[in-house]
């Protein structure tokens, strides 16, 4: 209290207020949990259900997701920092590579790394070169093995001691990412491993991605599911425009590029059916999302082997951390 303060004896103390003012307690915990394995074993379907709903896009394609996606969790008691990562796999790309590196480098500084599997399948290679990279890590590792609803009796006992051999880890769980099985024991023991420490997110917040992203990614997506063959891992989504009018709609102008110009008439389509198609699910998929009514515009541009010039890769944001 000042002199002035003391002489005035009608002065009040002012109470300065936090700018992020939150209600945890001394015993709450929060931490990152760094969730890897090869494409499609089910990471994001995994996070996806754990946070209740859809933060990444998930599609039947491996090698979906490209970067790493930030899901929350929170709770009264806890805060997860969910971190899904691309599929590690053998890759034949410069994007390829950058995938692989953007999932190891989630490596050091997680809490816990969270390895997904598919029990339905034996290990694979992929499998194996992830176990040898986990070796080197101190971060404790747990081992959830997804999709135990495709499988049952002694031939997934067979399955789960394949996986059982690959790796010390410090827990293992069997769980369904689709059916949400034992998904409850698997987040309640992340939580019990996360050291004490605030809330870093807003209790309502379940991602670190903005609008802008979030778009591009679901554009993405229906892209994959509806072309085949080589269009899926050849596609990129760049917004070129994005507002939100006064009215509360958004206006959204998006370019999709492809490497060659097959697949431009892939996704344009006869008279026009796929592109005409693929914007109207994106745009019912983001009004969803948005809880907004959406104008989505779509064009389509070549642009020759984006996926091998680092210097065009890192024009949609495919750099990892430190470049």
């Amino acid at each position: 209290m000042s002199e002035n303060e003391k002489d005035n004896p009608e002065a009040e103390e002012i109470e300065i207020a936090p700018i992020f003012e939150e209600d945890w307690g001394d015993d709450h915990r929060s931490g990152v949990v760094a969730v890897v394995g090869k494409p499609n074993a089910g990471k994001s379907t995994l996070v996806n259900y754990i946070l209740g709903q859809k933060i990444a896009i998930v599609t039947p394609t491996p090698e979906t997701t490209r970067q790493n996606q930030m899901g929350i969790y929170t709770t009264d008691t806890v805060q997860i920092l969910f971190l899904d990562t691309p599929g590690i796999h053998d890759p034949h790309t410069k994007l390829g590579e950058y995938m692989v590196r953007a999932a190891q480098a989630t490596f050091a500084d997680a809490d816990v790394v969270l390895w997904v599997v598919d029990v339905s399948l034996y290990p694979t290679s992929e499998d194996r070169m992830i176990a040898e990279m986990l070796q080197k890590t101190i971060t404790p590792v747990i081992l959830a093995m997804n999709k135990s609803d495709l499988i049952s009796g002694d031939e997934r006992n067979k399955r789960i001691l394949e996986y059982y051999t690959l790796l010390e880890r410090d827990i293992e769980f069997l769980i369904s990412a689709t059916q949400g099985t034992d998904v409850d024991k698997l987040t309640a023991a992340l939580a019990e491993r996360m050291p004490l420490g605030p809330r870093y997110y807003p209790k309502d917040q379940v991602s670190d991605q903005n609008l802008r992203f979030i778009a591009a990614e679901v554009i993405r997506e229906r892209i994959i599911v509806n072309t085949h063959d080589e269009i899926p891992h050849a596609v990129a989504v760049g917004i070129d425009e994005f507002y939100e009018k006064d009215n509360g709609k958004f206006e959204i102008d998006a370019t999709i590029y492809v490497e060659r110009n097959s697949q431009k008439g892939i996704v344009i389509g006869k008279k026009g059916s796929m592109i005409k198609q693929l914007g109207i699910e994106a745009r019912e998929e983001l009004t969803k999302l948005f809880r907004h009514e959406v104008l989505l515009y779509l064009h389509v541009k070549v642009l020759p082997n984006w996926r091998s010039e680092e210097s065009l890769m890192k024009r949609f944001g495919y750099t990892t951390p430190g470049e």
